[in-house]
This record gives structure tokens, sequence and C-alpha cells, in this order.
């Protein structure tokens, strides 16, 4: 983690910007096909991730968090917005265009098993990349393949095995040597633990933030588990139905979250202090669909501090405090209650 991110002293630099980004998926109806409305997956989301820094997304299933890392990398066609990476705009360029920069950024799964090609061995699935992207030979292949499996905790002989002989916490290990192949700058982390067992996910998490120290590497970390994301976060990202609807440095965003939803998050995250009591917000109702979103503010129809304006106007996504960002009519400056 980068110690300058949490007080926001410096002016870290920005190594990817994300300014109104959009991804729509067309719905299709009617005996011809026709597009009948879509599903609004990821809906005008803007932010930045600075350079060594592990940025955190969280929100709930179906909040858009993994569509938005996927259109990051251009694995999706974004529908609007810019997409931009060391000052370049990747948004709309081709796919030629795009082979460059898919060296310094890679992803690293959610499920270590379906991404990982069961007919390939481990040495073939991490050398792939280089024979694509890297004029190395076969000698200088297979170095960089055994020095990288000893770098994620894996033994050389591991190499000629296939997948299905592995558990899932050396599948993970094997997924992250294949995404450092290209010694990238970028790794988008889509639940990378979620998958695993809670003795093994430590081992993994802590393996990735020796790899983040050792490499320089910046991480776009997607998860669910709150209390995962503050141990391994710099700045915290909390997405619903699509939008952002919090931003902040974790310190600020564990202590003062402002936004309701966030709030409600937070007071589900255990305690391990007995002692100490926590009110948890309910919140009622289901997660609206992404395809019907409501007016206005997309949380008002579960929100307890709903008012007027809630229901007819989208917030903005606005600085409330040096490095906190927040969508909510709460905090605008006019008063319309």
């Amino acid at each position: 983690m980068n110690p300058n991110l949490e007080d926001q002293t410096n002016s870290p630099e920005v190594l990817l910007e994300i300014n109104k980004l959009k991804k729509y998926f067309p719905v299709k109806g009617g005996v011809l096909q026709r597009t009948i409305g879509h599903v609004k997956a990821v809906d005008e989301v803007t932010f930045s991730v600075y350079k060594g820094e592990t940025l955190g997304i969280v929100g709930e299933s179906g909040s858009g968090k993994s569509t938005l890392g996927r259109t990051i990398l251009r694995l999706l066609d974004p529908t609007d917005g810019q997409i931009v990476f060391k000052d370049s705009d990747i948004s709309t360029i081709g796919n030629r265009k795009m082979r460059r920069f898919r060296k310094e950024m890679q992803m690293i799964f959610q499920d270590p098993f379906a991404s990982l090609n069961p007919r390939m061995s481990v040495g073939e699935i991490i050398e792939e990349p280089m024979i694509i992207q890297r004029n190395l030979s076969k000698k200088e292949r297979k170095e960089k393949v055994v020095d990288l499996l000893e770098k994620v905790g894996m033994s050389e002989d591991t190499r000629q095995k296939y997948p299905h002989e592995f558990s899932g916490g050396q599948r993970q290990r094997i997924g992250i040597a294949r995404a450092l192949t290209m010694n990238p700058e970028l790794i988008i982390a889509d639940e990378p633990v979620s998958a695993l067992d809670v003795s093994v996910q430590s081992q993994v998490l802590n393996l990735m933030a020796d790899l983040q120290d050792e490499f320089q590497l910046t991480y776009l970390f997607i998860a669910h588990d709150l209390s995962v994301v503050k141990h391994f976060s710099d700045r915290v990202g909390v997405m619903y139905l699509g939008k952002m609807a919090e931003l902040g440095p974790k310190s600020v965003l564990y202590q003062n979250p402002l936004h309701p939803y966030t709030r409600a998050l937070l007071s589900s995250v255990p305690v391990p202090d007995m002692d100490r009591k926590r009110d948890k917000i309910t919140l009622y109702g289901e997660l609206p669909s992404p395809s019907n979103p409501p007016t206005g503010c997309p949380f008002h129809t579960r929100c307890s501090e709903v008012h007027k304006r809630c229901k007819e106007e989208v917030p903005q996504f606005i600085e409330q405090e040096k490095g906190h960002y927040v969508a909510c009519h709460l905090y605008t400056r006019e008063d319309h209650f």
C-alpha cells in the first residue's frame, strides 16, 4: 500500500483516469429482436487511480463492479465516456493499437479454475503471453516462467502439471503469475480471494501485497468483503446500481461514511470486540433492476432518509472534503427540502 495516499499530503501521479464511463447492454425483444431497452451496468462512473496505490471497489452483487473492471481493460467496449491510461485515451482505439496497452494492464479473475485453460500445462499458460507479446527465445521464456512461479511460491516442477492438479489457492497463484508475465503497471483483481477458503485468503492477499512492493504495481481491487477491502486498500469506492456512491481514503470512509448506502454496508461488518455494540442498518426491498433503474437517486427506493428531491434529481458526485466524494442530496449546498 502507498503511504502517501492515506493523508493525501502529496500529489500522487495519476495512472488511470475514468471519466463518465458507461457500459450499457442492449435488451432485445419481439419477433425481430429489436432493442427495446438497455441494462445500465455502469452508468457515468468517474474516478482516478493513482500510481502505486490499491483502490478498492465494493458493492452488492449486481452493482456493476466486475463490468467496470472488464470495461476498463477493454474486454468489453464502453458505451460512452473516457478511459485514460498514462495520458492516452484508450476508450475507442482499435484492437491493434490496444495491443500495446494490454502489456501494461492485466487482470486476476475471480474463479482461478475457469480462467485457466485445462488443456494447457501451467508452463504453457504462463508462457503464452510471452510468445504473443515479447521477442524472447524458448530458453528465456522457460527461465521467466520458472522465475514467476517461484515469485508466487510455486516450485519449478509445477510447470509440467495441469490446473486440475492444484487447489484453489494454488490455481490463483498461477493466475497471479500469468498476470505478471508482461510486467504490467496496472492489475485489476476481480474478487481474487472470494472463491478461496478463509485460511488461504490471507496468504494470497499477503502475496499480492509483497508483489506490489517488488514490482511497483497498482491495483484496482474489486471485492464484496468490506473487511478484506479495509485491510488491503488505500482508498475505497462504493458502487450502487452502476454508479459510484462514495469514494475516499479508507480511514476517512470507514470512520465517517457519508452516503446512507455506505453506512448500511459498514453496519453489517462483524465487529470482533464483543463489548462494542454497533447499530445495524437494515436495507429494505430488493436491488432495482439496472434495466429499469429508479428516477433520481438510484438508492432512494431503499433509503430511510429519502426526500422529494431524491426521487426527481440524480445527485452529483462532488467532493465534500479533500479526497472524499459522495453522490447524495443530503450533502449538496443548496437546501431544496
